[in-house]
């Protein structure tokens, strides 16, 4: 089973607002395929801790595909370690532990009209959308960017540049609290209101996204044209052997006499037929017997499937069930309304049908 994490050389720290920064990472040439990403993904990195050895925390590329760069933005938060940490002390020259990048946050169709929402640091896999749907798509963008006020806006600079340079495609609009007060549900709806044909993808804090949500839902926007990022700080450690993680795992389970558990339902034991579409390839499988979780049964058939944390605590691992079902262990970050329309994480999957289909393109 593959886990490798990758060290690698912090080319530049560049100060976007008083409390953002970005990270520019150098990847060697050999490792160019492995940290390949599409606009959206997102980086797992690996902040030394005095207290735990390490925090793993999930940052969004900020760069775009095209421009062969590997940018993380950081945001302090308040009492945030690992935000903190990187801020205050990270420079040229050092290193960081990083997995490759991961996620679902992707446009299925980079030529598609796209209605993009950003509050606060949200914006950074936001604006790797936005580039590359503007260097390499063909529809129109609008970039709807809530922040506290204009101190607060990472990008101004570039985003000026970007509509610039695509008068006639890019459209921004700024919201700023301290001008216009928090953003109210019935703001947010009559703006998307304008375009109800266009593909959302919002990222920001938790209230942002759930107006944006409501909204989008009030004005009967169909599903697939509404994405929401999804992921968590990470509690797990996964930059550890996870064979040892595993085996450990497995002691603990058959020492556990299983009294006092919820009844949960059983997972199919094999062989199930199994079908999956990743990055433009397509799979089939009739050999798994269901004991192994999902990503795991993959990762034995050399499928380069997409993880993070292996504990249900991100959604890097996330895919969409097109057909059959899926038990999850566990899962701290998919809502009702996500488990509803088929999401599931693959991590933490067995199945429950003897013939399954997912996809992981969105």
């Amino acid at each position: 089973m593959a886990t490798e994490s990758y060290v690698l050389n912090v080319l530049e720290v560049i100060e976007e607002t008083a409390d953002a920064k970005s990270v520019v990472f150098e990847v060697p040439a050999e490792l160019q395929e492995t940290f390949a990403y599409t606009p959206g993904q997102f980086l797992t990195v690996a902040v030394p801790s005095d207290q735990t050895g390490l925090a793993a925390r999930c940052y969004s590329l900020s760069s775009s595909p095209h421009s062969g760069s590997h940018q993380i933005t950081v945001k302090r938060t308040a009492d945030g370690y690992a935000s903190n940490w990187i801020c205050d002390n990270l420079k040229a020259g050092d290193t960081l532990r990083l997995l490759p990048p991961s996620g679902i946050f992707t446009p299925k169709d980079i030529n598609a009209d796209l209605l993009l929402w950003g509050g606060g640091s949200g914006i950074t896999p936001v604006i790797s959308i936005a580039r590359t749907a503007l260097e390499k798509g063909s529809g129109k963008v609008v970039l709807f960017y809530a922040n506290r006020d204009q101190d607060s806006v990472i990008f101004a600079a570039e985003l000026r540049e970007l509509v610039e340079q695509h008068p006639d495609r890019f459209t921004v609009v700024h919201w700023l609290e301290s001008v216009q007060g928090l953003p109210t549900g019935e703001g947010i709806k009559l703006f998307a209101s304008y375009f109800t044909t266009y593909t959302s993808f919002c990222c920001g804090p938790a209230p942002f996204m759930k107006a944006v949500a409501t909204a989008l839902k009030e004005l009967e926007i169909p599903r697939e044209q509404r994405h929401q990022e999804k992921f968590v700080s990470l509690g797990g450690n996964p930059f550890g052997d996870v064979e040892e993680v595993l085996a450990f795992q497995s002691k603990l389970a058959e020492a556990d006499d299983g009294e006092d558990e919820p009844e949960e339902a059983k997972p199919t034991v094999g062989p199930v037929r199994l079908e999956v579409e990743l990055d433009g390839n397509h799979y089939a499988f009739d050999d798994w017997d269901g004991t192994q979780v999902l990503l795991e049964f993959l990762e034995g058939k050399g499928v380069n499937a997409p993880f993070s944390c292996r504990e249900g605590n991100c959604s890097s691992c996330a895919c969409i069930v097109l057909e059959g079902d899926l038990e999850m262990k566990h899962n701290d970050v998919l809502d009702p309304e996500d488990l509803a329309d088929g999401i599931r994480l693959t991590c933490q999957a067995l199945p429950l049908t003897e013939l399954l289909k997912i996809s992981y393109n969105g």
